[in-house]
């Protein structure tokens, strides 16, 4: 890997967009790299990943312009179409995922942090979408996952004006889930992970899986589709034995996976 650093800890993966002198600009090297370690990452079992950028400026400062500048509109869509399929794998990872935002998360950056379940930034990090100060549109979902977070209004705002918010104010919308020193966000994502982690890994996947098939279904849609996996969880070992020792009043055994 040219572009990424990936290492895993205490079944806790942690995803590195390495390219520090460009602020983690996404290239098309990154896309390729991000879309073959994804496959990786999905079958491998982790129970948490933190995907963050290197560096002390930005997690990821949006796609690498210099490559984008002299695009054809075939190029710009096959470029669109590669990002959106590495964005969208991203989100239906059966493990969570947590954003580290130590930094810029402009455009593609944002973009990628959308993607993500959990968003923890430094409060130093900067949102924002300059795509149309560009010429051009956000082009891997951004506008539709931020609509879905902070509203319509508010998604047009931000993206009509190329509007730069803060960590706090990311945090007030509901873009952000937590903020953090920037010395200390690394170590509150881990603490994350690890509350994630050390819960059954098949009932903590139905769950995310319960929770993105309902977007955009009614509610009354949306509880049909709890009935299967709430009831596969009883063919677990992990449910017998958190059950059986919740009634026993004593420490469960560490969740396997079985």
């Amino acid at each position: 890997m040219n572009y990424l650093i990936y290492e895993v800890k205490n079944q806790i993966g942690l995803l590195t967009i390495n390219r520090p002198k460009v602020l983690n600009a996404l290239n098309s090297g990154v896309i390729a790299e991000l879309d073959q370690i994804l496959d990786g990452i999905a079958a491998s079992g982790i129970r948490c990943l933190i995907v963050t950028g290197a560096g002390e400026k930005a997690f990821v400062a949006g796609a690498d312009i210099a490559e984008m500048k002299d695009f054809t509109a075939a190029e710009a869509a096959a470029f669109s179409g590669e990002g959106n399929a590495v964005i969208a794998k991203l989100e239906s990872l059966p493990c969570p995922t947590i954003a580290a935002v130590n930094g810029f998360a402009l455009g593609g950056g944002c973009e990628l942090a959308l993607a993500c379940d959990i968003r923890a930034a430094s409060e130093t990090a900067v949102f924002g979408f300059p795509e149309t100060s560009l010429g051009i549109i956000p082009g891997y979902g951004g506008v539709q996952r931020l609509a879905r977070l902070v509203g319509i209004s508010k998604a047009k705002e931000l993206v009509f004006t190329c509007g730069r918010i803060s960590a706090g104010e990311a945090q007030v919308l509901g873009l952000v889930n937590m903020t953090a020193q920037p010395t200390e966000l690394m170590a509150a994502c881990m603490v994350m992970a690890g509350k994630i982690a050390k819960n059954a890994p098949v009932a903590v996947r139905a769950a995310k899986k319960v929770v993105n098939l309902s977007v955009g279904k009614t509610l009354s849609a949306s509880v049909c589709l709890e009935a299967k996996p709430f009831a596969s969880c009883f063919k677990t070992q992990d449910q017998k034995e958190a059950m059986n020792a919740f009634l026993e009043k004593r420490k469960h055994a560490p969740f396997t996976g079985a």
